[in-house]
């Protein structure tokens, strides 16, 4: 008796797991779906953008047709490479929002998925997330691997890509 106890507990264990799990597995794929979306957003002055290969060639750098740097936006960017399973990333997140609103019409914050960009994620050389790209205008980029206190972002922004001493 004590035996089908045990393993009436044990299936009835088994069947809870495997119904959380399903559970997860849905909220992920939706998650999925609801991100890729974001790629294929417009520009906005104040919001971070998602970027794809083909609007980074066109708003950052077109390696395909230079290998001589040359940025070509029209106002500084940062570039985050990012992946929605990362701790770190998701921790910077909220403050790049904020410092895109901060900066409003005088940078412009990015976001590239490096599990949707893998191209543009081995081109910039990036291992760790997050990796951000600090890009003036006519200077080289700056990168930092880690995630930085949102003070040291907005310090940086002031520095690298304004100017400001």
């Amino acid at each position: 008796m004590r035996t089908t106890l045990r393993n009436g507990f044990l299936f009835a264990l088994i069947a809870l797991v495997c119904s959380f799990s399903t559970n997860i597995l849905a909220q992920t794929q939706t998650q999925t779906k609801t991100s890729a979306k974001k790629v294929e957003t417009k520009k906005e002055e104040g919001k971070v953008t998602y970027l794809n290969k083909e609007e980074f060639l066109k708003k950052v750098f077109n390696y395909e047709k230079s290998n001589e740097w040359k940025y070509l936006g029209d106002k500084p960017c940062v570039l985050d490479f990012t992946a929605s399973w990362c701790g770190p990333c998701r921790q910077i997140s909220p403050w790049l929002d904020e410092l895109a609103e901060e900066f409003k019409g005088k940078i412009y914050i990015y976001k590239i998925d490096v599990d949707k960009e893998r191209e543009l994620t081995a081109k910039f050389g990036v291992s760790g997330m997050p990796t951000l790209f600090f890009i003036p205008m006519t200077d080289q980029p700056q990168a930092n691997r880690g995630g930085l206190p949102k003070d040291e972002m907005k310090r940086a922004i002031e520095t690298v890509l304004l100017g400001k001493k």
